[in-house]
């Protein structure tokens, strides 16, 4: 019964000591200054610049998808993954059993024709005279003709199917098309390969991975400060502390919809002479497309700031503050169309807070770019060296909707 009868005594006790807290924390907070309150830090004059950004694959400037036009089981493999080839050398070769055969018939089928040519010739020749001295008729003579005429005719097919054959027996050998390196091998000795229907793929050779190229997509709202020969720096997974270097190549004009989010396509050139970077990797591309030098600048975290009790207010300024701290926030062919509503002008307005007299005071200001921390300040009251506020160092009593206070606990 003791044990029943402490349960709630406890439980009374920690819900006083949390109040008890609570009201300190409250008390504490409304006791202190308004420097040690609030987060500030001084608008500056600096240079900012605003970037878009992506995710793309590297991929060699030219792949080959070497295949075969014939059928057979693999015989020989000259070469490997990783391997260099040159132009016309000798990657694999097919069983040519059956393509020697069909290229010996062929050749019998040419004697065959040759010797039913001699003969039309030599009854053609001899209808001739017999027909000059009035024993045949004229159709004899015709026929003997038309004979011959068919006979060369059946020699010219004969050479032609004896051409198809050993043509086909020549792709059996299955050369490289290019000079480059084997970045992929589909098939083991033994394997047999099937052409019925469409070329199988046998080998992908690379033709030069000095030159690479990124395929990389960006969100319609980005596309129009994207220009050829634009500037690129991009990372890799595989070398997280490097920044490479591209340009833009191609803008291509075909659009790609994916649940009403319009992205484009771009192609960024690399260098890639030590061939650090491989095919397949994930780069991660970034584009300037807009850079101010010695402007004043805030930091984002001032624009979204909103002193408590006020956070439903001024709901128009508040947007106008939201859609330009994220007007340069980077995009991909992942952004959400809130984002690109959010990104449709790179300039609007916002309202950041001073102190002034212990008191927070709004500032409305116009703004221009961001590069995502700070975001440029193209007009208002505010100068250089004014402080802003970016938050509360400590939790503050929050008024709830109805009567009474509801206290924010973290």
């Amino acid at each position: 019964m003791k044990q029943f009868m402490k349960r709630p005594l406890t439980l009374t006790f920690l819900l006083l000591a949390v109040a008890a807290l609570a009201f300190f924390l409250w008390r504490q907070s409304q006791t202190l200054s308004p420097e040690q309150r609030y987060k500030l830090q001084e608008a500056v004059v600096a240079d900012i610049a605003q970037t878009v950004s992506a995710n793309g694959t590297l991929s060699p400037v030219t792949l080959v998808n070497v295949g075969t036009q014939v059928s057979g089981t693999v015989k020989k493999l000259h070469v490997d993954f990783n391997d260099i080839v040159k132009a016309g050398q000798v990657l694999a070769e097919l069983d040519d059993s059956l393509l020697v055969a069909a290229a010996g018939q062929s050749e019998a089928n040419i004697a065959s024709a040759i010797a039913s040519l001699d003969l039309a010739r030599a009854n053609e020749e001899r209808n001739k005279s017999l027909f000059a001295q009035e024993y045949v008729s004229r159709q004899e003579l015709d026929q003997a003709v038309q004979a011959r005429r068919a006979a060369e005719a059946a020699l010219r097919l004969a050479r032609a199917q004896n051409d198809r054959d050993r043509a086909n027996l020549g792709y059996s050998v299955i050369r490289s098309p290019v000079s480059g390196v084997v970045v992929d091998r589909q098939i083991d000795l033994g394997q047999t390969v099937a052409a019925s229907f469409q070329t199988p793929v046998l080998f992908k050779i690379a033709q030069d991975l000095a030159q690479m190229q990124i395929y990389t997509s960006f969100a319609e709202a980005d596309i129009g400060n994207i220009r050829v020969d634009q500037p690129v720096r991009f990372t890799v997974d595989a070398f997280p502390n490097r920044s490479f270097k591209g340009k833009v190549k191609q803008l291509r004009l075909n659009p790609t919809t994916t649940q009403n989010v319009v992205t484009y396509n771009v192609v960024v050139e690399v260098e890639n002479p030590d061939q650090m970077l491989l095919p397949g990797m994930t780069a991660y591309v970034s584009i300037v497309v807009a850079q101010k030098k010695d402007v004043l600048t805030v930091p984002n975290a001032a624009l979204r700031f909103r002193p408590t009790g006020e956070a439903g207010k001024n709901d128009g300024s508040k947007a106008g503050s939201e859609r330009a701290a994220s007007a340069g926030t980077n995009s991909g062919s992942g952004a959400t169309s809130g984002d690109r509503r959010g990104k449709k002008r790179d300039s609007g307005s916002g309202t950041v807070y001073i102190l002034a007299d212990g008191q927070l005071k709004p500032v409305s200001i116009n703004i221009g770019i961001t590069d995502n921390r700070s975001t440029e300040v193209t007009g208002g009251d505010l100068e250089a060296g004014d402080r802003v506020v970016l938050g509360e160092n400590l939790p503050a009593a929050e008024p709830s909707s109805g009567s009474g206070v509801r206290l924010r606990m973290f």
